[in-house]
């Protein structure tokens, strides 16, 4: 009888060891697994279209300079967020990747051609991360500084070829059925040769509401169920490409324009807003310095504007400032000699001021500006270093580490 319970007993410890080793195997499958989670309810991207990490140090000095003497750091609001990490920007078929091609690697999660927009180097079509999420419910806003219809925002609705397609690429706004578009205009308003019906009448066709500037805005916002804002600088003309001048006092501020797009979203719903700054690669590719600064400055506005949202919202929000590239090779502390050097933020301000904000200096005065400031930029063009990602709430901790642009897209978007 003793030796019956005994062996009960035996077996029942057994079983219980059997379980239990059951259950940990089960588990060890599942450590270090990232469970995928609903995305945030509100989601922000910004892209300062070719800031690189010395870009942003640029700025950061400039403020420091500018506010305090350089006595302590002066951050821009992005630079403090708690997860930082770096992409590459490589595309298809080269090293140093253009707009389209990095805008379509971050919008759709696939590398492609330089040139090409919302297509696979074979042709094929992609879906953007706006349009899924369309698809999810959340309303869309597509926002830039420059044309709505230039390569970083299009990369989230259109698809083509040729990125410079710039009609075709704005017919294609009206199907995308996304609920706010704002930027500076439209290139080719009327179609290359300017007698295509004109980009107003093409989308207003489609069931958008267009204004020119604000006053408009305000107007009738009130009756709109899709809107496209402009700047009132854009209006019944071609919007200005790779210039970079001062923004005329009728123009819309990066802050204001943001509040806008909010004011017209609301958040009884979820969103995904992309912001683009496309100035700071204009002012990078002319190798000008202040002009790339005011830029970054402005971009660093409109995530403020973000930031006091998701004060209100931390636990649904989700912000990501990012770049496509890196633009110019920037330099800071550019010198012939060893020596450690202060930047020359006195003699780039006061030239930037008397100028009347404009840097109007031919490319061999602007380079020796630069040079005696310290400042160095290695090219006009794109290059391929990677760039850095700053990340703030929800999901915000699967954007820390070194990762490929396409990533973004399923950061955001976890399936």
């Amino acid at each position: 009888m003793k030796k019956t319970r005994k062996s009960h007993v035996i077996g029942l410890v057994f079983g219980l060891v059997l379980l239990l080793a059951c259950i940990v195997v089960a588990n060890l499958d599942n450590i270090g697994a990232v469970r995928p989670e609903r995305p945030a309810k509100y989601v922000f991207l910004f892209i300062g279209d070719g800031m690189g990490a010395s870009h942003v140090a640029a700025a950061e000095s400039y403020l420091s300079w500018k506010e305090d003497g350089e006595k302590r750091l002066r951050q821009l609001s992005f630079t403090g967020f708690p997860v930082l990490g770096m992409t590459a920007t490589w595309s298809a078929d080269r090293n140093v990747t253009c707009s389209s091609a990095a805008g379509t690697a971050i919008a759709c999660g696939v590398k492609t051609c330089n040139g090409r927009l919302g297509i696979t180097p074979d042709g094929d079509t992609l879906e953007s991360l706006a349009v899924a999420l369309k698809e999810k419910g959340y309303k869309i806003g597509i926002m830039s500084s420059v044309p709505v219809n230039h390569a970083t925002p299009a990369a989230f609705y259109g698809h083509n070829t040729d990125r410079h397609d710039y009609y075709s690429i704005t017919r294609e706004i009206p199907a995308s059925g996304f609920d706010f578009f704002a930027g500076a205009g439209f290139i080719d308003y009327a179609g290359k040769s300017g007698d295509m019906k004109d980009s107003r009448s093409l989308l207003e066709e489609g069931g958008y509401t267009v204004c020119f500037g604000a006053d408009e805005f305000d107007k009738r916002k009130s009756e709109a169920t899709k809107m496209v804002l402009c700047q009132e600088t854009g209006r019944d003309r071609n919007a200005s490409e790779y210039r970079v001048e001062k923004s005329p006092g009728t123009d819309i501020s990066s802050g204001e324009m943001m509040n806008k797009c909010l004011e017209f979203l609301g958040d009884k719903s979820p969103f995904f807003i992309m912001y683009e700054q496309g100035e700071i690669d204009w002012a990078a590719h002319e190798n000008k310095t202040m002009p790339m600064i005011e830029s970054i400055l402005k971009l660093d506005e409109a995530v403020k504007v973000a930031l006091a949202f998701y004060r209100t919202h931390p636990d649904e929000t989700l912000i990501i400032v990012t770049a496509d590239h890196e633009t110019g090779g920037l330099a800071l502390g550019a010198t012939s000699t060893w020596n450690e050097v202060d930047l020359g933020w006195k003699t780039l301000d006061s030239i930037w001021v008397s100028s009347g904000y404009e840097n109007n200096l031919d490319y061999g005065q602007n380079r020796a500006m630069n040079d005696s400031a310290f400042i160095g930029w290695t090219t006009r063009g794109h290059t391929g270093g990677p760039v850095p990602v700053y990340a703030i709430g929800r999901g915000s901790e699967r954007f820390a580490g070194r990762f490929d642009n396409t990533g973004i897209r399923e950061k955001i978007l976890p399936e």
